[in-house]
């Protein structure tokens, strides 16, 4: 049984220095987690990159904006950043590829376990969440959203997608301006669940290879300013997410 998280997310893609990438996970799972949901947020989830190996990617929620604000600073000004702050920072070259993003309708957002302590102790899951990122040329409202529900999402499910949550960009000020967020731009991001990796590219084939699929990608490029990207995240031993 889970709860539902959260009204407002951080998807965060950090470039890290070669190799570098278990040093900063090992600072995530012993110190950040606890770390920062003691301030009063939630850490979602973090991980791997399968195709990138210098890439780190996490996200965090929060109850709101003003919580958001709230939260990062109890972070950012106290004892657990101020102790490895170092250590975090010299494991990236960038740390600024972050959106902010709310669930792109009611029901759309993360179902999560309760709590850190239901994961199996060390257990490092097979399971692949993949992400796919369509950059629109107007707000996910304008039309988007519903060609993906009622045309899109039928196809990917045929193919053996299943999407456990749908994101779209959130406008409002960035409340904590010492991290910078890309701002102005209008993404849907959805997130699918697979047992390994070996199923993600089993997937990817078998929509590729779809007539139905290839039919709607004009349809699909009057939406988007590019074509969408796809990553294909390995959950850590610690991610809620998984």
């Amino acid at each position: 049984m889970g709860d539902v998280h959260s009204p407002i997310i951080e998807l965060r893609r950090y470039t890290l220095h070669p190799g570098r990438r278990d040093d900063l996970i090992s600072l995530f799972e012993t110190h950040f987690l606890e770390g920062q949901e003691t301030c009063g947020m939630t850490i979602v989830g973090q991980f791997r990159d399968a195709d990138d190996p210098d890439a780190f990617v996490w996200l965090r929620g929060f109850s709101g904006m003003e919580a958001r604000r709230q939260a990062l600073t109890a972070f950012y000004d106290g004892p657990v950043w101020r102790a490895h702050r170092n250590a975090a920072n010299a494991t990236m070259i960038d740390s600024d590829d972050v959106l902010l993003l709310h669930p792109a309708r009611a029901a759309s957002g993360f179902t999560l376990p309760r709590d850190r302590g239901d994961l199996a102790l060390g257990s490092l899951p097979h399971s692949i969440i993949e992400t796919v990122t369509y950059r629109l040329q107007a707000p996910a409202e304008a039309g988007f959203l519903d060609f993906h529900e009622e045309v899109l999402a039928p196809l990917l499910r045929a193919a053996g997608n299943h999407t456990i949550a749908t994101f779209a960009s959130e406008h409002s000020p960035n409340t904590f301006t010492r991290l910078p967020i890309r701002e102005g731009e209008n993404v849907v991001i959805v997130f699918s669940r697979f047992e390994s990796l070996h199923a993600q590219s089993a997937f990817a084939r078998a929509l590729r290879d779809n007539p139905a699929w290839r039919a709607e990608l004009p349809r699909l490029e009057t939406y988007v300013l590019a074509h969408p990207i796809v990553a294909r995240l390995s959950p850590t031993t610690r991610s809620l997410l998984r």
